[in-house]
């Protein structure tokens, strides 16, 4: 810390981490590492998938495609240096190193956030639309969809990260999480945070319940056909479509609203930590076994690509 205007500023944030007990740690540690691993090797291996394969590359599987790129990015936003730090007797992380970690991470988990929308809405072409889909959803559309979501991800991470770095932390540099997140950086800050709880409080909503909207509008129209559908086998097949992202879309927003639209004082630090985790370490991990197991071109393609390396 540094000392400017009779107050202690902040150069550099002690992250607590998620628990002091170093045999503890030593075991988190390996856990957490296997299971980024696993979240690498899945998500490349995905992406692989779906650019190597012809018969993969359609609207749907080009969204999946960018998911994946999406849960690797966020997931190694926030792993790496938590792994970093179960290693480590001081876990520092520099005033700009935290900016660029929270920014990051607001970036890539909101993208998320909206891209699961799009996803929500090329189903529901797909299966209300049939014969309107390869109009209504293609390359370019994708595209426009897609840049619309990095867009409007980095103008709100832009926003949430420069409206808390400018705030004054002179009280403390010690972090009760295991990441720079906005909830308990704020409650470091020696400045009026209102406005910030507001702003963030207003974009989570906006963004969240929006792409929410969206989702459980096309679900509604889709479940309305699917039960038009007179067979029950053909009921289950069209769904089965659908299963994978549907899961997906319950345990990221379950977590996401959890997590932050629900008032501070009636959850605990640890929590939020629990919570945390599951959204930053474990769901990028499980989204690409959802999308394997569920999907049977997928794993036609996963075999078919096997069957040629091993020639």
């Amino acid at each position: 810390m540094t000392l400017v205007s009779n107050y202690t500023m902040v150069t550099e944030f002690i992250l607590l981490g998620l628990t002091s007990d170093s045999e503890l740690q030593i075991m988190l540690f390996v856990i957490f590492t296997l299971i980024y691993l696993i979240t690498v090797l899945g998500n490349i291996g995905i992406s692989v998938l779906i650019c190597t394969d012809t018969h993969l590359r359609t609207p749907m599987y080009f969204l999946l495609c960018n998911l994946a790129c999406i849960d690797l990015c966020y997931s190694t936003s926030v792993t790496p240096k938590m792994l970093d730090n179960f290693l480590l007797t001081r876990n520092v992380i520099s005033f700009t190193g935290c900016a660029v970690q929270q920014f990051c991470f607001s970036v890539f988990v909101t993208s998320e956030c909206l891209l699961l929308g799009v996803m929500a809405y090329d189903r529901y072409v797909a299966i209300c639309n049939p014969l309107l889909y390869p109009v209504i959803i293609n390359q370019r559309t994708c595209g426009n969809l897609l840049c619309a979501t990095y867009v409007v991800s980095t103008i709100n991470a832009s926003a949430q990260a420069s409206l808390t770095f400018s705030l004054s932390f002179c009280r403390s540099n010690i972090i009760d999480h295991f990441f720079c997140d906005f909830p308990p950086l704020l409650k470091l800050s020696c400045s009026d945070t209102s406005t910030n709880e507001v702003v963030i409080f207003v974009l989570a909503t906006c963004l969240g319940m929006g792409s929410c909207g969206i989702i459980i509008s096309s679900y509604c129209h889709i479940i309305s056909t699917i039960l038009m559908i007179p067979s029950v086998k053909g009921r289950y097949k069209t769904f089965s479509t659908c299963a994978s992202h549907f899961t997906v879309v319950t345990l990221f927003f379950g977590t996401i609203f959890i997590m932050y639209l629900h008032p501070a004082s009636s959850s605990s630090m640890t929590q939020n930590k629990i919570v945390s985790l599951f959204y930053t370490v474990v769901i990028p991990m499980l989204n690409p076994m959802i999308y394997s197991l569920r999907n049977q071109e997928v794993k036609r393609a996963f075999q078919k690509l096997i069957r040629t390396m091993i020639k």
